[in-house]
């Protein structure tokens, strides 16, 4: 199978990687070099399509590959406005049931975890995550990137996989109000959101920031029978029960959740 793979910036470059490491022919483009017409050109030869480049150019990629009937597998966000989101799913529908979108925590160890518990008894959960997002990572500016500028959505956006992880454990739930805290140096850009949550017999809140000082990643579920803590920033997984505290050993190596999801792909991919 032949993948290309848009946008050469380092998820794209991971990506190739592990396409390469899993047994797949994979192309690398750069949209800085190549735009629209290299990448158009490029689909000719592919069997599949990975849409890495920045957020607000991939409607016309994502339209282009399903015209080909090539899926696709698209990084998160998939957009910043709703209105563009039922664009993409209309133009991805010929070849959505074979795509994918890049919400990496649904591949941890620990959201493993808990997919396979029995939550039937949770009545209260708290999702977390935080960050100085000066310091997020090596040879990377805040101010460079789409969450940056108002359109981009901030933490809301950039943060988004425990909103993911809250729909995933609990289908149903429903929005039922946000809070955000702004920077004055980023008009119009959310530093800090809360999103509180319900379904019958369950609520709860997500809490995003760019602000702390150091890294923080929780999830704490509370239930009748037991309630999970889990730690993911200092992998500490702890459920207790009537019978008292119990550790999980989860070890986590990072790129298997990219190497997993890419799997994951190729198999859809497959049909």
């Amino acid at each position: 199978m032949q993948v290309l793979v848009i946008g050469s910036g380092s998820i794209g470059r991971r990506h190739h990687d592990n396409l390469q490491a899993l047994g797949a022919g994979s192309r690398l483009l750069s949209w800085r070099e190549g735009g629209l017409d290299g990448a158009l050109g490029a689909m000719s030869a592919a069997d599949a399509v990975v849409v890495a480049t920045a957020t607000d150019i991939r409607l016309p990629l994502i339209a282009a590959a399903a015209e080909r009937g090539l899926p696709v597998y698209v990084e998160k966000p998939l957009a910043f406005r709703p209105a563009e989101v039922e664009e993409i799913a209309l133009a991805a529908a010929p070849v959505a049931e074979r795509s994918m979108l890049g919400l990496m925590l649904r591949y941890h160890p620990a959201v493993r975890a808990l997919a396979e518990a029995d939550l039937s008894d949770v009545f209260q959960f708290a999702l977390s995550i935080g960050h100085d997002v000066t310091e997020w990572r090596q040879d990377w500016r805040f101010s460079d990137s789409y969450a940056a500028r108002a359109e981009g959505g901030g933490v809301l956006l950039d943060l988004c996989h425990e909103l993911d992880l809250a729909a995933c454990l609990f289908p149903g739930i429903k929005v039922t109000r946000v809070e955000s805290l702004g920077h004055s140096t980023f008009p119009g850009v959310d530093f800090a959101s809360r999103v509180s949550l319900q379904r019958e017999g369950v609520v709860g809140d997500v809490a995003m920031d760019y602000l702390t000082p150091g890294l923080h990643r929780r999830a704490i579920l509370r239930g009748h029978a037991r309630m999970h803590d889990f730690d993911l920033a200092a992998q500490s997984y702890r459920v207790t029960d009537a019978s008292g505290a119990r550790e999980l050993a989860l070890p986590l190596e990072r790129n298997a959740m990219f190497l997993d999801a890419m799997r994951d792909f190729l198999a859809l991919a497959r049909g």
